[in-house]
């Protein structure tokens, strides 16, 4: 039997963009969104760094924590993605 591999940083981000759907406009915390996306707390920390330098996920600081929250550029992109996904899959190509 072999080893499952890793996923592909796109994989990661999917991942992330789709807990940040789930939390909508609202945002969460770095801490739900590495528990829910099964990353390490910095892995997240990066990929949402990335996220928030193209614009789709945005940082909101509040008292204590900081909400990372989705944009309507997120929200496009999680769209075609899963359009994407949906089609590599059925094709049977390994992204």
């Amino acid at each position: 039997m072999s080893k499952q591999p890793y996923r592909s940083e796109l994989g990661m981000i999917s991942d992330i963009l789709q807990v940040a759907m789930e939390y909508g406009r609202q945002g969460t915390i770095i801490t739900t969104i590495a528990r829910r996306a099964n990353l390490s707390h910095y892995t997240a920390t990066d990929k949402c760094q990335k996220l928030i330098d193209f614009g789709l996920i945005e940082l909101r600081a509040a008292k204590k924590s900081n909400f990372f929250a989705i944009t309507e550029k997120g929200m496009q992109f999680h769209a075609e993605l899963e359009r994407f996904t949906e089609t590599v899959q059925a094709i049977k190509v390994r992204y």
